[in-house]
């Protein structure tokens, strides 16, 4: 089918097109006239980012994707709608609980009911790129509209006030127990470090445990000096006991026995002088030899009270030796019990600190949550109230009617089509060239038509001869 032919059918049928397109603009007109008005009110929160200033949390430049639907799916809970139920106080209201019954036979609760009945007027829109969500209410009273909507956005920021404040709160319980069990282990353990230092008399464990230690190396030191007079006091009195005592120092240098030397040599030198002058058996000899004999007596009798004073002075050494070292035994046993004593006390210690340290953190964690749940705002704030709507949002008759044209429209050229193939007639002479399968050799111009008139004819036979030129000569 030419472009042409349809012209042809559509100016063929023009009123059954007119009568279908005038039908379905006058029937949407009025029905959309008819349908009773719809409100819309909108209101708008926004979401705030901020650090925290109890918990310092920050969320970062960009509002998390997930984060916004959440919000959103959180907007459209049954918590919510069931908020705004209550803070409007819907249920008091006999006609309400008169409509539930009669809807719901008294199944259910009035609030779930409501609830239902609201979320289906209620849409939130959320803003591209941003932190700004949309909620709109649809009513046949404009007033009405805006107070839901108003509504749903003050029980949405009450709500998430809730859901902040909550665990909040039930942190701050499960701490405060805890802070409480803390308190009592740190008690406990800070009992045992006050009885352990009452039981064994100490302080400062480190404090004590070095003067003992500087006890230790002092008696150490002791005993390495007593050990070296010891071993020369013993070398002496060996030499002394022996047969070289008269070689010693002290035997050497006594005065005494010095002076008897020199005695007995001159007592010799005059005995071997009266020896040779007037013999062995001479009373004089022999009371020289006497005399001589009382000094080396007198002189032995010296040596020996030096030599003996020598092993006195060894045998003194010996004893502070013998003490030093029981001391310095004594000593290290006291230093070993000491150092496990003071184990004891600093495993004590650490229990003390690590009580302490646990005790600090949950009243850290404590005082943090108690702090959170008595925030007195969410991070959602409300940024446009809604207002009355001054026209309604539905129907909308223009629109519609458009609409309602442009369908009107392809019905009335499908119906003309159909009428069309139902009874199909010639609309134009290319409809004989077709049909018979013979050219059109010519155009009878209507009767009183133009010059112009004749000229398009003979152009549209030129055309029409040309459409079969097989059968031209036939």
């Amino acid at each position: 089918m030419t472009l042409g032919q349809f012209l042809a059918i559509i100016r063929a049928r023009w009123l059954l097109a007119a009568a279908l397109l005038a039908v379905a603009v006058v029937v949407t007109a009025g029905v959309s006239l008819s349908m009773p008005k719809t409100y819309t009110a909108t209101s708008s929160v926004v979401m705030d980012f901020k650090p925290d200033p109890v918990s310092a949390i920050a969320y970062g430049g960009m509002v998390p994707p997930a984060m916004v639907a959440t919000q959103i799916d959180v907007l459209r809970s049954d918590r919510v709608a069931q908020r705004v139920v209550r803070n409007l106080k819907f249920a008091d209201d006999p006609q309400v609980r008169a409509q539930w019954v009669e809807a719901t036979g008294g199944r259910g609760t009035l609030e779930q009911w409501l609830a239902g009945v609201f979320q289906r007027q209620m849409e939130v829109l959320p803003a591209r790129e941003s932190s700004v969500i949309s909620i709109t209410y649809s009513a046949a009273d404009p007033r009405f509209a805006a107070a839901l909507a108003n509504a749903f956005a003050d029980a949405y920021i009450q709500t998430t006030l809730e859901l902040r404040v909550d665990p909040a709160r039930q942190y701050a319980g499960f701490f405060d127990v805890r802070a409480k069990e803390a308190r009592e282990t740190l008690e406990k353990a800070q009992a045992r470090l006050s009885a352990f230092q009452r039981e064994h008399g100490i302080i400062a464990t480190d404090e004590r445990l070095d003067i003992e230690n500087a006890r230790l190396n002092e008696l150490s030191s002791q005993l390495v000096a007593v050990q070296s007079l010891t071993a020369d006091s013993g070398s002496r009195y060996a030499q002394a006991r022996g047969n070289q005592s008269d070689r010693m120092q002290e035997v050497l240098a006594n005065p005494v026995i010095a002076g008897l030397k020199s005695d007995v040599n001159r007592a010799e030198a005059r005995l071997k002088e009266l020896t040779t002058r007037l013999g062995d058996a001479n009373p004089q000899v022999v009371e020289a030899r006497a005399n001589i004999g009382e000094l080396r007596a007198r002189m032995d009798a010296e040596t020996r009270r030096v030599t003996a004073g020598i092993g006195v002075s060894d045998t003194i050494n010996r004893e502070r030796e013998t003490r030093i070292r029981a001391e310095l035994d004594a000593q290290r046993a006291k230093m070993l019990q000491m150092k496990a004593m003071r184990d004891e006390g600093s495993v004590i210690v650490r229990d003390v600190e690590n009580a302490q340290r646990t005790y600090d953190t949950i009243i850290t964690r404590q005082n943090q949550s108690t702090l959170e749940s008595q925030a007195p705002q969410s991070n959602v704030h409300l940024l446009t109230q809604a207002v009355a709507p001054l026209s309604p949002s539905s129907p909308r008759v223009l629109l519609n009617t458009v609409v309602a044209a442009l369908a009107g429209a392809l019905l009335a050229i499908g119906a003309v089509l159909v009428a069309e193939l139902r009874d199909r007639r010639v609309r134009a002479p290319a409809d004989v060239a077709v049909a018979l399968g013979l050219p059109v050799i010519g155009l009878l111009p209507k009767p009183g038509s133009g010059r112009r008139q004749r000229q398009r004819n003979l152009a549209m036979s030129q055309r029409l001869l040309a459409v079969l030129p097989g059968r031209k000569g036939a």
